[in-house]
């Protein structure tokens, strides 16, 4: 299937149902007086996580949806029904934004979680509401409410606690194929990965983390060239970033100290807060040279890049590294965990809520 991480949609909220103007008329009871009934209030259109879902292709097909109206008041007393309020499933991880506004409504994190991106809108009243002491027949009654309306930007940000950045051909796709059981293409040219591949990670008895690998990104992505700017949102969610780099890289003219200063200019490019998630260092392809030969090689790239952080070598052919690696990933985000678990929670923010507006 293809995968598609955008997708442009119109939602409507249904219409509120208007009031009705009626009168009594029975035998015997001239002068029944005023029994319009309110309307029914309109649906409301709400978005709902599905861990089934892995693409918003089907919004490729289907770009308008529709809340039903809420029903017309009757006599009697009778009030329209409401409208049904309409359920779109998601895939889990898609962030929502208006249009119109380019505000951020809110993101889906977790299957079946809802939010609500169009209100229906309110019911009108029938001329029961308007009758008084000195207006005993009122031929009054209120309109509903329109519905809202948004144009809407479904981005579907894939979720992961480990995410890998690098060139074309660094590696990425052989090193989630070793350490999961994602089976991403791999192939001895640029560009193999041509949209995101999630692989599960598992360390034992209920130990495991979500590892991303997402197309190479090349030095003038930010103005368009290669595929990996586009999907570099998608490690905006991760928790760490594997930096790999491709130590033996069979152009010899090729710098890996050079090629690693592009990628962090690019990132940089991206903007938000992307350039400042902690980043490893991970050399790639050891099993293409010697011992000595790859001591010189990481020394000198160190030495160039003036690094500071951890750094990890290993072959995705051999296993070499692979599970020193893992170890060392998972140990990490269970710190992690644990860090968030006794931090104080912040309740400054409050979270999108359409029905307040």
């Amino acid at each position: 299937m293809k995968f598609v991480d955008e997708a442009i949609i119109k939602v409507e909220a249904g219409d509120g149902g208007n009031g009705c103007v009626s009168f009594r008329r029975e035998k015997y009871i001239p002068k029944g007086g005023p029994d319009g009934g309110d309307g029914g209030d309109g649906g409301h259109v709400i978005l709902v996580g599905d861990e089934g879902l892995n693409t918003l292709v089907d919004f490729r097909h289907k770009r308008l949806h529709r809340a039903e109206r809420g029903q017309n008041g009757m006599g009697r007393q009778m009030y329209g029904r409401k409208g049904e309020t309409l359920y779109i499933k998601v895939p889990v991880g898609t962030r929502v934004k208006d249009l119109d506004t380019q505000e951020i409504m809110g993101e889906i994190l977790a299957d079946g979680e809802e939010l609500l991106v169009a209100r229906g809108g309110k019911h009108g009243l029938g001329n029961i509401h308007f009758k008084s002491s000195t207006n005993r027949a009122p031929r009054q009654a209120t309109s509903g409410t329109p519905g809202e309306k948004r144009n809407l930007l479904l981005e579907l940000i894939v979720l992961a606690d480990v995410g890998l950045l690098g060139m074309p051909n660094a590696g990425k796709s052989s090193l989630i194929a070793k350490m999961s059981h994602a089976r991403p293409k791999v192939a001895d040219y640029p560009f193999t990965t041509l949209y995101p591949n999630l692989g599960v990670v598992k360390m034992g008895m209920g130990r495991s983390f979500v590892i991303a690998d997402i197309p190479g990104v090349i030095e003038g992505a930010a103005e368009g060239a290669g595929l990996g700017l586009q999907f570099l949102k998608h490690l905006s969610r991760t928790r760490l970033v594997l930096h790999l780099v491709d130590i033996a890289p069979m152009d010899e003219r090729v710098d890996p100290a050079q090629e690693v200063r592009q990628l962090v200019a690019e990132v940089e490019k991206y903007g938000g807060d992307l350039a400042e998630r902690e980043r490893w260092l991970v050399l790639t392809k050891k099993d293409l040279l010697l011992d000595e030969e790859f001591q010189e090689r990481r020394d000198k790239l160190l030495k160039d890049l003036d690094w500071q952080g951890p750094v990890f070598a290993l072959s995705s052919v051999t296993g070499e590294g692979v599970d020193d690696l893992a170890q060392a990933l998972a140990k990490h985000l269970q710190d992690l965990d644990k860090e968030q678990n006794s931090a104080p929670e912040d309740s400054d923010e409050t979270p999108y809520d359409p029905t307040q507006s």
